[in-house]
């Protein structure tokens, strides 16, 4: 009888205990650095709390907790036409904080979900005014649109969206394949103008050099000596070469100057 009593006693205090503890973790509440609590008080928003710890009426009191931290959020792969009406698929990621947690709470049913959907609209409205040129080079014009859209549809929820990136925008195959025959053709293009640029180049240095030369014949004479010179070293064969006259008048001369010295 005794042992019976005291069994239940036991139980007694186990279950006054389980009911304590219940009772001190609906009444006290501890918050992170980064996090806030919205109370609720009958169902009507009293104060937001935290961090630290929180002190609840039972019952009375209901506590909705949110994170301050900035929340990384991909958006998926979006099919988007653009501007010129060429198919893609677009992802991007959004950088976002809530710096309102009441608003978060009140006035939006779920700010997660409801950013993520809002993010998915806009990129494909955004996208789809721009043309296939814009999307591939003006990536920063495009991500400050998307943030400031964003920003400005997402503060009543008091959510600041800080940075959109687009991550990948995936092509058709046949328009990769005209994109590398672009590339190519504007390589080829460029190297057709550098080298025709060398060419002018050369051309302008030759008829200076011819305009030097024909001023004194004696480089003329010293250029072709050179040649004959380098095409000696280079090559043991036998090479004739025909010798301008220009090279014989100083001996020309001296044998006629001669002569006419003999005859006087």
């Amino acid at each position: 009888m005794l042992l019976q009593k005291a069994v239940v006693t036991l139980v007694s205090y186990f279950i006054a205990l389980i009911f304590l503890v219940m009772l001190l973790s609906s009444i006290l509440k501890v918050l992170r650095e980064y996090e806030r609590g919205v109370i609720f008080r009958l169902g009507r928003y009293v104060a937001t709390k935290g961090p630290g710890l929180i002190i609840l009426l039972p019952v009375i009191d209901k506590m909705a907790k949110v994170s301050l931290r900035t929340v990384v959020m991909d958006v998926p792969p979006q099919d988007v036409i653009t501007k010129d009406n060429v198919s893609v698929k677009v992802n991007a990621v959004v950088y976002f904080r809530v710096v309102s947690p009441e608003k978060a709470v009140i006035e939006v049913e779920d700010y997660m979900s409801a950013t993520s959907q809002l993010a998915q609209t806009t990129l494909r409205s955004v996208l789809g005014a721009h043309e296939l040129d814009e999307l591939l080079s003006a990536r920063e014009k495009i991500n400050s649109q998307l943030q400031k859209i964003l920003d400005e549809h997402t503060d009543p929820w008091g959510i600041k969206v800080s940075t959109v990136e687009l991550k990948h925008i995936d092509l058709p195959q046949e328009m990769q394949r005209a994109m590398a025959r672009q590339a190519e053709a504007e390589r080829e293009r460029r190297a057709k103008i550098i080298a025709a640029e060398g060419e002018y180049q050369a051309a302008q240095t030759l008829a200076s050099a011819a305009e030097i030369i024909g001023k004194q014949p004696a480089a003329l004479q010293l250029r072709f000596l050179q040649t004959l010179v380098e095409v000696a070293s280079e090559n043991s064969s036998t090479l004739v070469f025909p010798l301008p006259l220009e090279i014989f008048k100083p001996f020309l001369r001296g044998s006629q100057s001669g002569e006419g010295s003999s005859q006087d």
